[in-house]
């Protein structure tokens, strides 16, 4: 299992084949359609960001998954009190990955200290 919480934790070969395998989905989407058939992607957005939120609900239907998740803290159970930590091992359960955006610098990587499921940082105070 491996987490993407900083670009800078991909090495210059792993980017330039992420580069050609992305290129490769804009040139043959067919062959692509059902890459993640039977997977959950899980938007877990703390903080609001239409754009983010949606790029990576589109990029996962359009690679046959499903998207699980929500788009704002409220209406997640941390309204309630519950923790990062807690909220994360849960979703773990229901997903295959974890896309999270959170105000918390950082939050992101201690979710993926916690997480049973790879965790995508798609924002943080850092990025």
């Amino acid at each position: 299992m491996r987490h993407l919480i900083d670009i800078k934790d991909l090495s210059i070969q792993e980017i330039d084949e992420l580069i050609k395998v992305a290129n490769d989905i804009m040139a043959y989407p067919d062959k692509y359609s059902e890459k993640c058939h039977n997977k959950k992607l899980a938007t877990l957005f703390f903080e609001p960001s239409t754009r983010t939120r949606l790029s990576f609900e589109a990029a996962m239907m359009e690679l046959g998954g499903n998207v699980i998740g929500f788009s704002s803290a409220s209406s997640s159970s941390t309204a309630k009190g519950e923790s990062v930590s807690d909220t994360i091992r849960t979703v773990g359960c229901y997903s295959d990955i974890i896309a999270m955006r959170h105000p918390k610098e950082g939050a992101p990587l201690v979710a993926s200290m916690k997480s049973t499921v790879p965790i995508i940082n798609a924002g943080d105070r850092r990025t």
